[in-house]
C-alpha cells in the first residue's frame, strides 16, 4: 500500500501525534477554516467537508463495507463503499480515490461526481454528530478487494433487493440512507433501469 498522509506515521519532530484537520465550510460549501477531526464531530458538531463513494461491480451490485470494530465513530455498522474527509485544500475527488485505495486496496475503474448533500446526523451510540457537506461519487470496481482490517471488518456486494433486506435486518451508519438517496440519480444512470436502484 502506498504511504499517504493517512497511512504515514503522523508525529512531529518532538514525537507527539499531529492532529488530523478537517475543512470547515459554510452552508454553500465554501471553506471557512479548519478544525481537529474529533472536535468537529462532538455535539453539536461543526459543518465540514466530507465525501461518500458508491462503487458497483459489472453486475450492478453495490459494494458495502462493515466498519471495523476498532473505529472511533460508528464501529461495526454497515455503510457505503467508502466515506471520509478531504484534507484541508484537498479536492474531494482526490480524497475519494485516495481513501478508496487505502481502505479497500483498489482503484475504481470509473469514478464520477454525483452531487452533494448536507445533513446533520447524531450517532446514538457514541454521541458524536455528523454535520457534513458531503460530496457524492459513484463508480465501478473491477479488481479484487484487499480491505485494510483496521478500517473494514467485512465487505459485501448486494443488489437493490438484497440491500433492502439487509437494511431491515442489520445496523447501518446514521448517514447511509441520506447519502444513498442523494446519489440515486447518478447510480441509476450508471447501472441502468433494470438495476432497481
Amino acid at each position: 500500500m502506498p504511504i499517504t498522509p493517512a497511512t504515514a506515521p503522523n508525529s512531529s519532530s518532538n514525537g507527539t501525534a499531529q492532529p488530523i484537520l478537517l475543512e470547515l465550510v459554510d452552508e454553500s460549501g465554501r471553506t471557512i477554516g479548519t478544525a481537529e477531526k474529533l472536535s468537529a464531530h462532538q455535539a453539536p458538531g461543526q459543518l465540514h467537508r466530507a465525501f461518500s463513494v458508491f462503487l458497483f461491480d459489472e453486475q450492478g451490485r453495490l459494494l458495502l463495507q462493515r466498519r471495523a470494530p476498532g473505529k472511533y465513530h460508528s464501529p461495526g455498522v454497515w455503510s457505503n463503499t467508502c466515506c471520509g474527509h478531504p484534507y484541508p485544500g484537498e479536492a474531494p475527488f482526490t480524497a475519494a480515490a485516495r481513501r478508496t485505495h487505502e481502505e479497500l486496496g483498489v482503484s475504481p475503474s470509473l469514478l464520477a461526481e454525483a452531487g452533494t448533500v448536507r445533513y446533520t446526523h447524531p450517532d446514538p451510540a457514541s454521541g458524536l454528530v455528523e454535520q457534513e457537506f458531503n460530496h457524492l461519487f459513484v463508480g465501478l470496481v473491477q479488481s479484487p478487494l484487499r480491505p485494510d482490517p483496521e478500517e473494514i471488518g467485512e465487505t459485501a456486494f448486494v443488489t437493490a433487493a438484497e440491500l433492502s433486506e439487509r437494511h431491515a435486518r442489520d445496523t447501518f451508519s446514521a448517514w447511509f440512507m441520506t447519502v444513498l438517496d442523494g446519489a440515486r440519480p447518478a447510480i441509476r444512470e450508471l447501472t441502468g433501469p433494470s438495476g432497481g436502484w
